[in-house]
């Protein structure tokens, strides 16, 4: 069920995406994970068309917010106001309440506004003047970004990006896909020709089925192995955290999950290794030198060497 509805989703997802297939998968493995996403590339490539088009393919409810240098905390999260008429205040939720959450350029606002998000991923809910608010389950944050030496941006805390379950890029499309791009969007913008193909309750029972499925103590080790191998690797400054090993796990069980396997390989943990630890990553000031450049491409690359160091378990299948 799980297989054949994902499908159906990323051929969804792929009428306005076209040539980007791992992207597109990873997107969805991170929803069906119940984690956060974040696509981090130059303007233009298609961050914001991804996580609408992904939105728009489930059927429950979708807001966005457009990040910029004078959003407040409290358009996120939402505020408390009096009431003339009943003599007490209420509380008007703010756009982060909904099942999916799109944030449009997130590294535009301020690290006062930006921290407004930490509570709402980590702990599904919202604390507003002492009282605190759940938030709608399933509760997903699609946010784009720039990369952090675009003008007028400020680089996320390492707190907030740990927060994040993957991240992606979506690099330039290919020359077929950019000239077919030219004549689809001619006249209309593709996304209106999307429609829901999976409701609400399908996404949720597929969450369920994701988590159900089997992790053995070596895949477990595995992943540990890895995780912790970037704590004491020596160029690298600040490793994965704890919660990493957790998201990387629970990633890779989605993974399976719209693979058709009911059980993880230690390929699943290599194939998201990248998208899961190299965000949380920092490089030691030795390897950056006095270079001031995302260091994305060289932080992926310390994690695939590390991949490449970590014994992989043999002889890992299904349930005993």
């Amino acid at each position: 069920m799980v297989a054949e509805a994902g499908r159906a989703i990323v051929r969804n997802v792929e009428t306005v995406i076209a040539g980007k297939h791992p992207a597109v998968v990873t997107a969805l493995t991170v929803l069906l994970a119940e984690g956060h996403l974040l696509i981090e590339d130059v303007p233009g490539v298609g961050k914001t068309m991804l996580a609408k088009a992904l939105a728009r393919s489930v059927d429950c409810s979708v807001s966005r917010i457009q990040f910029t240098p004078d959003l407040l905390p409290s358009d996120v999260t939402g505020v408390s106001v009096f009431n003339q008429v009943d003599r007490r205040f209420e509380f008007k939720p703010g756009a982060i309440f909904a099942n999916i959450v799109i944030g449009d350029e997130i590294n535009r606002a301020s690290p006062k506004t930006q921290s407004a998000l930490l509570e709402c991923m980590e702990e599904r809910q919202v604390t507003v003047d002492g009282a605190t608010y759940l938030l709608p389950l399933p509760f997903t944050v699609v946010a784009t970004q720039n990369p952090i030496e675009m003008e007028g941006t400020y680089a996320l805390p390492e707190a907030q990006r740990d927060r994040f379950m993957a991240r992606i890029s979506m690099g330039y499309p290919d020359t077929t896909s950019e000239l077919a791009m030219l004549d689809s969007r001619d006249t209309s913008s593709p996304l209106a020709g999307i429609d829901a193909v999976v409701t609400g309750v399908q996404l949720r029972a597929m969450m369920t089925a994701a988590r159900g499925v089997f992790a053995s103590s070596a895949v477990k080790q595995y992943a540990v192995d890895i995780v912790r191998a970037t704590r004491s690797d020596k160029d690298l400054r600040l490793g994965a955290s704890p919660r990493a090993t957790l998201q990387l796990i629970r990633a890779a069980k989605a993974q399976s999950a719209l693979q058709g396997r009911d059980f993880v390989l230690p390929d699943d943990i290599d194939a998201l290794a990248v998208a899961v630890l190299g965000h949380r990553l920092v490089a030691s000031s030795r390897v950056l030198g006095h270079q001031h450049q995302d260091s994305s491409p060289l932080l992926e690359d310390i994690v695939r060497r590390i991949l490449a160091a970590t014994p992989v378990p043999l002889g890992v299948s299904g349930r005993p």
